[in-house]
């Protein structure tokens, strides 16, 4: 008589997402914290045709505590790529963390002196860049402190941000230390000393836009951008439509440049505004698909092209061997990118995670 395992789950008649289109229901398992391939003696649980996707991927979030990578998981956020998060005790902290989603950190920001960064409540002095030294200083301590890659701020010249030199040296130094870089770009000018410092990533749509020029550089070297949609549509708010960052995303997205599904989630005082954890990641691939991304190119941006961009060779899709980072969800989002919100079950590395409980 075979006996059932508590690790190991099999989902059964599931149409899997393999990053372009859906499987015919066939039989996914869940063995400890990884994707098996063997269901004997696993719990068997029958999807009846409902659709697996790979856990989602939010490529700009900012950590709070605990509570934020609880809120994530929630949603199917199982992985959270972090671009400010200090100091080096509280990343600790977090990183101890089990049964919600995983991430990976920054750290502090390199800030120039002058920005409004340099005004954010708590932001450290040694936050501050102002010369190439510095720098490579400012690298050399977050790789002590264990930052996954290293982010730094860009401002449009005269707005007090690092000046190019110091953002090149800030590139360079993480690229010697086996880093990427990540640039926060939220003006027309600041983009394109982002794109001029050679940055692996750059985060934000400038809400003035961007020039066709960085558009074309952006894709001869190669570099990838989080436009932020959801965070660059509440800074519009009450203002203006959102009209320009998408037709910025178009452009990029018609040039062949790589797009990542990022939300700038937080709850800082003091940022522009307050993004949710988790939930505002449904609202980041509609923006996307509303850009003119297909929803197979908007799925494609919240899994397997963040996984790969940033080295997670572990998680991204639904392979055998990999992470058991897995959504659930009881429609198409190849037909309605929407679908995505409709979660019946998430799992973070193995573990069941209870999902957002309908609103009344």
């Amino acid at each position: 008589m075979l006996t059932t395992s508590a690790s190991k789950t099999a989902l059964a008649n599931v149409r899997v997402f393999d990053g372009q289109r859906l499987s015919e229901p066939r039989t996914v398992v869940i063995d400890g914290r990884v994707i098996g391939t063997d269901p004997t003696g696993a719990r068997e649980i029958d999807a009846s045709g409902a659709v697996l996707l790979p856990g989602l991927i939010d490529a700009h979030v900012h950590l709070h505590g605990p509570q934020t990578l609880e809120q994530l998981a929630s949603w199917g956020v199982t992985t959270g790529l972090d671009m400010a998060t200090w100091p080096a005790e509280l990343v600790a902290s977090l990183r101890k963390a089990t049964g919600f989603a995983d991430f990976r950190t920054a750290g502090l920001p390199a800030i120039g002196p002058g920005g409004g960064h340099a005004h954010i409540p708590g932001m450290p002095e040694h936050a501050i860049i102002r010369t190439a030294k510095d720098a490579r200083n400012h690298v050399a301590a977050r790789v002590e402190e264990g930052a996954d890659y290293i982010k730094g701020m860009a401002e449009a010249p005269g707005d007090g941000g690092p000046d190019q030199e110091s953002l090149r040296a800030l590139v360079e130094a993480a690229r010697a230390h086996g880093k990427r870089t990540v640039i926060h770009a939220a003006t027309t000018g600041a983009f394109t000393a982002a794109v001029a410092s050679g940055a692996d990533f750059i985060t934000h749509i400038p809400v003035d836009g961007i020039t066709a020029t960085d558009v074309a550089k952006m894709k001869e070297a190669g570099q990838i951008a989080v436009p932020t949609l959801t965070m660059m549509e509440a800074v519009l708010a009450g203002r203006a439509p959102i009209t320009g960052p998408l037709k910025s995303v178009a452009d990029l997205h018609a040039a062949g440049v790589e797009i990542l599904a990022g939300t700038d989630a937080n709850s800082q005082p003091g940022a522009p505004a307050n993004i949710e954890h988790g939930q505002s990641i449904h609202h980041e691939l509609e923006l996307l698909v509303q850009a003119g991304l297909s929803p197979a190119q908007a799925l494609r941006a919240a899994t397997i092209l963040p996984a790969h961009a940033f080295g997670l060779t572990d998680r991204g899709g639904i392979e055998p061997g990999l992470r058991a980072d897995l959504v659930l969800i009881d429609a198409n989002p190849l037909v309605d990118i929407t679908a995505t919100r409709k979660i019946r079950a998430i799992w973070c590395a193995g573990q069941p995670v209870a999902p957002p409980q309908p609103a009344e």
